[in-house]
């Protein structure tokens, strides 16, 4: 005769088993890197092609992405203190940091899981290769710099 309590048990813990599993495969996002549900916002010029195709890029990480189309990038830059030597054509905000160029998901991800105490990543210019700017097999090697509100910079990341 089987034990009816012993059946509850093991029918409860396959219950907690399956919904441990569901939450860390529901956690894997695109290439099985950690999914980040953050909304960015992208000020953009109406004119400028390559900001759609990183706004593509982002999208295609798992990132929700909200397009402010404006004539006047100069203000946006200014308003959210980006350094003139770091800007680009784009300037992303999300989650209170300043997101500026052509930066590969995965830095994004970075950024928005650690959390560091700064104001801010860019990649100042257009670098062949870099999301949105990609032509052919060709990488332009190009650094993802930090930035804090005082305007230091340091590496934060390098690609090539």
């Amino acid at each position: 005769m089987k034990n009816p309590l012993a059946s509850i048990k093991f029918w409860f813990l396959s219950a907690i088993v399956a919904g441990l599993v569901v939450s860390a495969c529901s956690a894997i996002g695109v290439g099985g890197q950690s999914a980040i549900a953050a909304e960015l916002t992208v000020f953009r010029s109406p004119t400028c092609g390559c900001c759609g195709l990183w706004i593509d890029h982002m999208e295609q990480a798992g990132f929700t992405v909200r397009d402010e189309v404006t004539e006047d990038m100069a203000t946006v830059k200014q308003e959210y203190g980006l350094p003139q030597n770091l800007a680009s054509c784009h300037t992303t905000i999300a989650d209170g940091y300043v997101i500026e160029g052509h930066i590969p998901a995965a830095d994004v991800q970075r950024l928005l899981t650690e959390k560091p105490d700064i104001a801010g990543i860019a990649v100042p210019g257009m670098p062949i290769g870099s999301p949105g700017m990609e032509s052919g097999n060709y990488v332009e090697p190009y650094t993802v710099f930090s930035f804090t509100d005082a305007g230091e910079t340091a590496a934060f990341a390098e690609h090539s």
